[in-house]
């Protein structure tokens, strides 16, 4: 399945009426086995307008479990990012895209603290070391995204809270 493929599935899914929680937990389970599925899981479920991406479900909790290695780093990728985004768009008066922002931020770190996974933990340890010192294995990545003194800052205090 592709990225784009994931996240039409993924909708879809959401949009559905007739299925019951554990029939939900075994199609998001199945999903998120991929970085692909994962991806476009998070970046539906956490942009889109679901009431359950607001206080997720046990059967979404345990069916994101199922796949630590797959999500661990894009949850945490996810609260950094938005988090710095936020941030962004706010400097340029872009106040609706902030608050955008915010939403996914606060949608992630909900995610991070029900999936309570050692995993998730210690990626979260490990960007924060990065934008804190600007050494270790996420420099890249926060230098890809071009953040600056105050986006690693809020990186780093977001990651703090977990």
């Amino acid at each position: 399945m592709t990225f784009e493929e994931a996240i039409a599935y993924t909708e879809a899914l959401l949009s559905r009426k007739d299925l019951d929680e554990s029939q939900l937990e075994s199609e998001i389970s199945a999903l998120v086995q991929t970085s692909n599925g994962a991806r476009g899981f998070f970046v539906c479920f956490l942009t889109g307008e679901w009431k359950l991406a607001d206080a997720p479900s046990t059967h979404i909790i345990r069916a994101l479990q199922s796949a630590p290695h797959a999500i661990a780093e894009l949850l945490v990728k996810n609260l950094a990012m938005s988090t710095a985004m936020a941030i962004f768009h706010r400097r340029v008066g872009n106040e609706d895209q902030a608050q955008d922002s915010d939403l996914v931020a606060r949608r992630t770190a909900i995610l991070i603290e029900k999936v309570d996974l050692t995993e998730v933990y210690e990626i979260a340890t490990q960007m924060r070391n990065s934008a804190i010192g600007n050494h270790g294995n996420y420099v890249s990545f926060l230098e890809k995204w071009g953040y600056d003194a105050e986006q690693k800052q809020a990186i780093a205090n977001v990651l703090a809270n977990g």
